[in-house]
């Protein structure tokens, strides 16, 4: 492990602690918009909405937005409302996850689906996805509104990518990171622009933080990738082994996969095509050791939010720039 990762280990933690501080008023509206707009006569709709929404999540997303605009001098009620639109579209595409990958836990509890059925998780979902564009439009500025309905629809494009790649064993490394790109770095992204523009700096700057967006939002999709194989330390979690099980080539699988002999490629195109069995997940992780597959994924993580943080570098420095850059760190750290 590297200084750069001590330094990391030792600062970040608290990297999400400290944002939030930062955006304590922010956030508390933002929360408040959210509870306004998930609310329905239909009952079924604001019960199942709180299960996700209310489960505990970070909300790192719509502090990127609130962080992007506070950074440029912006802020206030239109950024607050894209904010809660990206929550809404982030909460909607876990729920819509959830029934494509027939999950069963979410953030340390039952998933929506388990309890509500897949109809109204794929209902809900969409109701969500609706709320969002209302936030959007309730800004009057039709640029977010682009730039927030581009990434939904990347972001379903990504999905169906992931669906037509499931079982795939011959899944490359640049299709897979097609995948997360849309699937994960698109929303990431977008809601970094997005704050740049509420905030009237559509310009270089609104790039700029696009960039950073796009570059964390990687770099947090392969340390969970790392993290479904319990990570560098090899602990194993609550959902650890949910990749595995659902047959997902991931970056690891990709990396142990390529490097290995005939009989390992064997068995990857096996264990992802077919059923799988417990014994198969540990010989598994015997192949992700022997090819290094984790700290290699944790090093193409660290990478790319070495970039988001370089891409922070042309901003004005002040405390919200700090306060991203941290998470940054955090983003990778989780994987240690």
């Amino acid at each position: 492990m590297g200084p750069a990762v001590e330094k990391a280990k030792r600062s970040a933690p608290n990297a999400v602690e400290r944002l939030n501080g930062l955006l304590a008023e922010d956030m508390a509206a933002v929360d408040a918009i959210i509870h306004q707009h998930m609310t329905s006569p239909v009952g079924v709709i604001p019960n199942l909405a709180a299960h996700l929404i209310d489960a505990g999540g970070k909300r790192i997303r719509p502090m990127i937005t609130l962080a992007s605009a506070r950074l440029l001098g912006g802020g206030g009620d239109g950024a607050r409302k894209l904010a809660a639109a990206v929550e809404f579209i982030h909460s909607a595409t876990l729920l819509h996850d959830d029934v494509v990958d027939v999950s069963s836990m979410r953030r340390g509890k039952k998933s929506a689906n388990t309890i509500w059925g897949n109809s109204s998780s794929v209902l809900v979902g969409d109701f969500l996805f609706a709320r969002s564009f209302n936030l959007m439009v309730e800004t009057g500025d039709i640029m977010v509104l682009d730039i927030l309905a581009r990434a939904a629809s990347v972001i379903a494009e990504g999905e169906v990518m992931q669906l037509a790649a499931a079982n795939d064993a011959e899944t490359t490394r640049e299709r897979y990171m097609a995948i997360v790109g849309a699937k994960t770095a698109a929303l990431f992204a977008a809601a970094a622009k997005a704050g740049a523009v509420a905030a009237g700096r559509p310009g270089a700057e609104a790039t700029a933080l696009e960039s950073y967006g796009r570059e964390l939002g990687l770099a947090f999709q392969l340390v969970d990738d790392a993290l479904d194989y319990g990570g560098a330390s090899a602990t194993m979690g609550k959902n650890t082994g949910d990749d595995f099980k659902e047959g997902k080539v991931t970056l690891p699988v990709v990396f142990a996969r390529d490097d290995g002999d005939e009989s390992e490629r064997a068995f990857w195109r096996r264990v992802v095509g077919e059923e799988r069995t417990d014994d198969d997940f540990h010989r598994a992780l015997a192949l992700l050791k022997r090819h290094n597959a984790i700290e290699r994924t944790l090093e193409a993580a660290r990478e790319h939010a070495s970039a988001a943080k370089t891409a922070l570098r042309t901003l004005p420095t002040n405390a919200y720039n700090e306060a991203l850059t941290e998470i940054a760190d955090f983003v990778v750290e989780r994987g240690y």
